[in-house]
């Protein structure tokens, strides 16, 4: 795996913490980090894409179980944070 770009700070919201096990949460952030968006629609791993390009916000959507769960880079790269949707 090729990493993309920097992650930054990392940050996890009390939900996606206990939602996730330290594995889990090294392989969604690896992922996000090599440019695997999870699951989005076209249109959004094309946002994506442009924001690799444009230095705009990264959103990666993984279901692990029945459970799902947001990975959102900020523009300036300066954080990462991993979340449930019900959290945002």
């Amino acid at each position: 795996m090729t990493i993309t770009f920097r992650l930054g700070r990392l940050l996890a919201t009390p939900g996606a913490l206990s939602a996730l096990t330290p594995d889990d949460l090294v392989a969604i952030l690896e992922r996000h980090a090599c440019g695997d968006w999870g699951d989005l629609c076209a249109e959004d791993e094309d946002a994506n894409d442009a924001a690799l390009q444009h230095g705009s916000r990264l959103l990666s959507a993984y279901r692990l179980d029945r459970q799902k769960v947001w990975v959102i880079t900020e523009a300036d790269r300066s954080a990462t944070t991993v979340l449930l949707p019900e959290e945002y």
